[in-house]
């Protein structure tokens, strides 16, 4: 099957106008079938605030109220999302940005107050979880040799705007095509990859299989912010997807052909 590289950039490189720029031109030089899909990074936080909408976080998850839906569509599918396909386009890389809604590209439901994806007995308010990923319409726009911009931002059957994450989408995404292609997902953000020491980049750990990853999460090895991505990309593996990696956005390449970063496998 023809190849697929679904790559994922963590909100830090959002933030980041240089790191960005250099990313989106490695990427727009990747060869082949490619679909972004992008976080928020703090510029809605920051909006927020400007407009003095107050912000609440349960670990690290965004409480998204009706005021609060508002900035992260406007930031998310429109100026993040927009700027990021119009600097793949001056690096003539025909590109095309998407939200869930468009198309119908990705329908979620309303996390409930009881969901596994979130804290027993907090309501997230307008946030989504994955139910189903239009591969028909991907395809036809990849097969257009178009790269794919994803914002993460979804839609209910109903029309509701929904707030998701981006993990999320990158893996269902992945493994909604996997059946039409052979898909590489990559998790790409400021750290080198799995790291045994947060604070040593040079602590990486090269490759992990099921065995691995138990005995790194007994022996508390692996810090706590990594293990629902780590979660979702054997989960990945699980349902076809051939090849999840981890590491740096500025080493997309190296990523890509093994020389760096952290390899899941089974």
């Amino acid at each position: 099957m023809e190849k697929l590289y679904v790559i994922k950039i963590g909100g830090n490189i959002i933030d980041d106008e240089t790191i960005l720029s250099s990313f989106l031109q490695s990427f727009a030089s990747i060869n082949g079938k490619k679909i972004l899909v992008h976080g928020g990074g703090k510029l809605a936080t920051k909006l927020a605030n400007a407009l003095g909408i107050e912000q609440q976080m349960i670990d690290g998850r965004r409480i998204t109220d009706a005021e609060t839906l508002k900035i992260v569509t406007m930031v998310y599918a429109g100026s993040i999302n927009k700027n990021i396909v119009a600097k793949l386009q001056s690096h003539q890389c025909n590109a095309i940005g998407l939200s869930g809604a468009d198309g119908n590209c990705i329908i979620s439901h309303k996390r409930g107050a009881n969901s596994l994806l979130g804290v027993e007995g907090i309501d997230y308010g307008f946030v989504g979880d994955v139910d189903t990923v239009n591969t028909a319409l991907l395809k036809s726009l990849l097969d257009q040799n178009m790269a794919v911009v994803l914002a993460p931002i979804t839609v209910d059957k109903n029309g509701q705007l929904l707030n998701t994450n981006a993990d999320t989408i990158a893996q269902e995404t992945a493994k909604a095509l996997s059946h039409l292609y052979n898909v590489e997902l990559i998790y790409s953000f400021e750290k080198a990859g799995v790291l045994l020491d947060v604070n040593d980049e040079s602590s990486v750990i090269n490759t992990i299989d099921p065995r691995s990853y138990q005995q790194l999460k007994e022996e508390k090895k692996i810090f706590e912010g990594m293990i629902p991505k780590l979660d979702n990309a054997f989960a990945a593996l699980q349902s076809g997807v051939s090849k999840v990696i981890i590491g740096k956005a500025e080493e997309i390449h190296q990523l890509i052909s093994g020389t760096s970063g952290t390899s899941i496998i089974q």
